[in-house]
Parts: C-alpha cells; structure tokens; sequence
C-alpha cells in the first residue's frame, strides 16, 4: 500500500468525519489487543498516522472499520515484532491474529445489530427515547430518571425492563427481516 496523502479539503474533511464517527471504537480495538495502556496509545496514534497517510486508497463509501480494523491489526503486530520485549512473541502474534479474526468475523452480526439497535431507538415514543438517553448515554442513575421524569423509582425500574424488553424484540424482528432479504 503506497502513501498517497489526501489531497483536498475535502478529503481531509471526509477522513476526519469517519475517524470522528469510528475513534471511539478504534481505540477500544486497539486497547483490547494491547496490555499497556501507553502501548495501546503509541499505536494508536500510529495506526491514525498511517491511516491519514493512506486514505486516498480508502474506496468512499466501504467499510471504514474493516479498513481501519486491518491497519490497526498490522501496526499492533508490527510494534509486536520491533519491541521483542517477550520470549513469547510469536505466540503473542498468533494470539493477536487469532483475536482480530475472531473480531472481523462477529463485527458484521455487531454492526448488524448496532444499525437494528438504532432503527429501533427511532421507532420509541420520544418520552421512552429520553428515559433511555439519560440512562445509556448520559449514565444518569435511576433515582436521578425518576426525578427528571416526576416518577417513582420502582416505576422507573419497571419503565426501563418494557423499554429493554420492546427494544430485544425490535432488535430480533429487524435482524430477521435482513437475513430473510
């Protein structure tokens, strides 16, 4: 793979559009092969380096993190190899290889289920999509919820299980309804 860098705004502005929509998982790939936390974050400034340097080659339109995910792979098991810093590097190696495989082959079914998963939060009554946000991804505790929403905690509780339980069917109909297209 030749370094081409991008070479117009608006391909620096694409690529850090993907990388902005994918850091977050990039770097949880990253540190989940990696023991060292400052190793994981040499590389994965590396692997964002080379992936700038490489992004003319990236097809618009693909799998970002497929790409993203084999870069990551290959400069994780190069900084393996330059820093021989265990006798066991090359069952080291296979472990890594072993675990991105794995990683590859279940980040379709997750990426399946995360797109489902989104269909899903879509199609709640706005008051449940709130319920969830502050619970999800704001880490809001439940006695906080059931302030903000002028509900008991028990209601909240029970809130919560019907929406996980209406999102997990969702979540099955929609997967269903893929695999049988």
């Amino acid at each position: 793979m030749d370094a081409q860098l991008p070479d117009s705004t608006a391909d620096t502005e694409a690529y850090l559009r993907l990388l902005t929509q994918h850091d977050r998982w990039l770097a949880t790939y990253v540190y989940s092969l990696v023991a060292s936390t400052t190793d994981a974050q040499d590389i994965l400034q590396e692997v964002k380096v080379t992936m700038w340097k490489h992004f003319a080659s990236f097809e618009a339109g693909s799998n970002f993190r497929a790409w993203a995910r084999k870069i990551a792979t290959n400069q994780i098991l190069n900084y393996r190899r330059a820093a021989q810093r265990h006798p066991k590097a090359e069952l080291e190696e296979q472990f890594i290889e072993a675990v991105a495989a794995e990683i590859d082959r279940r980040a379709d079914v997750l990426d399946r289920k995360a797109d489902a998963l989104r269909i899903c939060l879509r199609k709640l009554p706005e008051a449940h999509r709130k319920i969830v946000v502050w619970r999800y991804y704001e880490d809001c505790g439940v006695e906080e919820i059931a302030t903000k929403s002028s509900r008991s905690v028990e209601a909240v509780y029970r809130l919560l299980s019907r929406i996980r339980s209406v999102l997990n069917d969702c979540v099955s109909r929609q997967l269903a309804q893929v695999s049988s297209t």
